[in-house]
């Protein structure tokens, strides 16, 4: 695991409860909660395609 994915995981999740705080005293409760459904699609997808890369990594070492 790389580290720049720590902190990029991290730096979305610090916008995403930004945007989240600032849309909710606002008084956009649901695009607040549409923001946050986004980044934890956005963190996902990262997750994802990190995890496929192992998946290939492990494949590759063992030779399946």
């Amino acid at each position: 695991m790389d580290v720049d994915l720590i902190f990029k995981i991290a730096a979305i999740g610090i916008i995403v409860a930004v945007l989240n705080q600032v849309l909710i005293r606002s008084g956009r409760e649901e695009q607040a909660m549409l923001t946050t459904l986004a980044g934890l699609i956005v963190v996902l997808t990262i997750i994802i395609q990190e995890i496929s890369d192992l998946f290939h990594v492990v494949k590759s070492v063992f030779g399946l």
